[in-house]
């Protein structure tokens, strides 16, 4: 094992049994920065591991920088309250209340509040996704955290490791080619479990129960997904006065008479599908425009969901991925034309920013040491190796029932591999407590601070994380 907080040269780490020429060594390789293994890596590296995170994008912070989610939240702790002070003090929140949006609570538009009674008080507190990614990459380089940007994960090699195997490097593909990270532990931060995947170790796939509606294969259920795009130049004022004048609150006349003249496509928006499923009025459909504000006055953010009707799975299938980039491009490129001919306020509205990614909400779920099930959350379930305190939750298609309950560490320990830590929406849950209750940036943030103190806590025992004995909550 390398001395804990040295990096080795490139130049002395030769290559892996197959080949590949060896770049970097650490004691925790982190592969994928958004929240979770930004935090893991952040943790790890202050714990004193020597750190290497492997990220395919520009920055760190995943769907909320490179896919433009932006979504601030009261800080909750350790690293994630950190972030949101450093966000604060580089000028990158931004907050929308009814002083500055008087007719945003209650508007068929609004994203988040549409469920608020009109005029009401109301609260939307955003970060700027770019220069948030700033400070994201300055604290990885303040802390000494070694970062690969622009690699794309594509495999592990594995090695014997007594009854199940081990990660002996990752292999990534970059401008130089195809090339290997070492590490002692390492921790999955993909977002869509792709980590576990080329390992081999078992998963169930994505894509949920579904609404009764929709009639497909249970093996081909689709996986809920979209890609964000940001408009400025926009007079909401102007906007809310028409919805108001007109009696068009959903933009239902302008939408029908743009489809009369065959300005959008029939594929732009579409009836929102029904049914129990858990998907239901939380994702499925896209019946008008759907925005909420970010970065600045004027400045809001919108969505462009997969159709459903598509059936696509962009967690692990590269023709559904590229059809849905080719196609979300189509959608919005139809709608911000749409939005500037046909809707008061947007006459001078521009695009400003497209996501670098689509989004999925519902990617591969590892199967680990446990799973973690809507029972246990029901039913108030402790641990011994509870990685919290019990956290309150609300479950939305529970009729919003708020659960009290605790989450085993054995959660981010997946079955097969002995040296690999879940984090985020990789952890070892069933969709229905993963999908919209367990995936936001604070507690993704936080499974990432517990996998990397979880994965130094091993390197300086001398163990591998499923032999470490987890004893106390962290938050």
């Amino acid at each position: 094992m390398m001395e804990q907080g040295k990096h080795a040269t490139a130049a002395s780490l030769g290559v892996t049994r197959t080949g590949v020429p060896v770049v970097a060594q650490a004691d925790v390789v982190v592969i994928g920065a958004g929240p979770g293994g930004f935090a893991a890596a952040l943790r790890a590296r202050r714990d004193g591991c020597s750190v290497v995170v492997i990220e395919k994008f520009d920055m760190p912070g995943g769907v909320h920088t490179s896919g433009l989610q932006g979504a601030a939240n009261p800080g909750v702790g350790g690293i994630h309250t950190e972030l949101m002070e450093r966000f604060a003090a580089a000028g990158c929140i931004y907050t929308a209340d009814e002083t500055n949006l008087p007719d945003w609570a209650g508007n068929p538009l609004s994203h988040y509040d549409y469920y608020l009674p009109p005029g009401s008080p109301f609260k939307r507190t955003s970060f700027n996704p770019e220069a948030a990614g700033c400070v994201m990459v300055q604290m990885l380089a303040e802390a000494g955290v070694s970062t690969i940007y622009g690699a794309a994960f594509v495999d592990v090699e594995l090695e014997d490791d007594g009854p199940e195997r081990r990660i002996a490097a990752a292999i990534i593909e970059t401008v130089a080619g195809r090339q290997a990270v070492r590490g002692t532990v390492f921790v999955e931060g993909s977002g869509t479990a792709e980590v576990v995947a080329r390992c081999g170790a078992p998963f169930v796939r994505g894509g949920g129960r579904q609404p009764e509606t929709v009639q497909v294969d249970p093996q081909q259920r689709p996986v809920p997904g979209g890609l964000l795009w940001i408009m400025s130049g926009i007079d909401f004022a102007a906007v809310a006065a028409y919805q108001k004048r007109e009696d068009d609150p959903a933009l239902s006349k302008l939408i029908n008479a743009a489809r009369r003249a065959g300005a959008i496509p029939p594929d732009l928006y579409r009836p929102r599908l029904q049914g129990k499923g858990v998907y239901g009025d939380h994702y499925i459909g896209h019946p008008t425009v759907d925005m909420s504000p970010i970065q600045a006055p004027g400045t809001f953010i919108f969505w462009q969901n997969v159709p459903y009707e598509w059936a696509l799975h962009m967690d692990d299938d590269a023709e559904h991925l590229a059809r849905a980039k080719r196609e979300l491009r189509r959608l919005i490129d139809a709608e911000w034309q749409f939005l500037v001919e046909y809707v008061p306020g947007f006459e001078r509205a521009f695009v400003t920013n497209v996501g670098r990614y689509v989004g999925v909400r519902d990617g591969r779920h590892p199967i680990g040491e446990y799973v973690f099930s809507i029972a246990d959350a029901r039913q108030g379930r402790r641990f011994a190796d509870a990685v919290t305190r019990p956290m309150t939750k609300t479950f939305f298609w529970d009729a919003y029932a708020r659960y009290t309950f605790e989450v085993p560490y054995r959660c981010f320990l997946p079955k097969t591999i002995s040296n690999l830590l879940l984090t985020g929406a990789s952890l070892s849950f069933t969709f229905e407590t993963i999908f919209m209750v367990m995936r936001n940036f604070p507690w993704c943030t936080q499974t990432g601070e517990i996998a990397g103190h979880a994965a130094a806590r091993s390197i300086k025992e001398g163990v591998t994380p499923k032999q470490l004995r987890w004893t106390q909550p962290m938050f």
